[in-house]
């Protein structure tokens, strides 16, 4: 599993002119699935995800989660995160999970986090082509793997 973590001020995802989610100040997340994601790797990051500190304090230092701040969580399917460009300009995407594996991966993983959080968690719509804006705050991205 791959995530890419964005901090926003605000950020929204439409598909086919309808807002499907959308959060005020706290987390974008990109999240990719591959065919051996565990259960164990799905709590491993919502618990990661949840705990970041990369919010800023009284200081002025990144030392508070998306917990800390009462951010919210917006979390979007991307299969394109596990693509592999090494050889030739097209990319593979055979790391990735196909959707009857990747859907309830991501599913799962929604409800994770949404556990961590304590409240819902906003989504995209998987496999839809999906127009996704953000706003990144500071600007912060952070490429999480899972430890598998």
């Amino acid at each position: 599993m791959r995530i890419v973590l964005q901090r926003v001020r605000q950020a929204s995802v439409t598909v086919a002119g309808r807002v499907t989610g959308h959060i005020g100040p706290g987390l974008l997340v990109l999240a990719g699935f591959a065919p051996a994601d565990t259960p164990e790797a799905l709590e491993w990051m919502a618990r990661k995800l949840v705990n970041m500190r990369i919010f800023s304090d009284e200081d002025g230092k990144m030392n508070r989660s998306v917990l800390d701040i009462a951010g919210e969580v917006l979390v979007v399917s991307q299969f394109t995160l596990l693509a592999d460009a090494r050889k030739g300009n097209r990319p593979s995407y055979i790391g990735a999970a196909p959707p009857p594996l990747a859907i309830p991966l991501y599913e799962q993983f929604v409800t994770l986090v949404a556990a961590q959080l304590g409240r819902p968690v906003a989504t995209g719509e998987f496999g839809a082509d999906m127009q996704v804006e953000l706003l990144n705050d500071g600007p912060v991205t952070i490429v999480l793997d899972s430890p598998e």
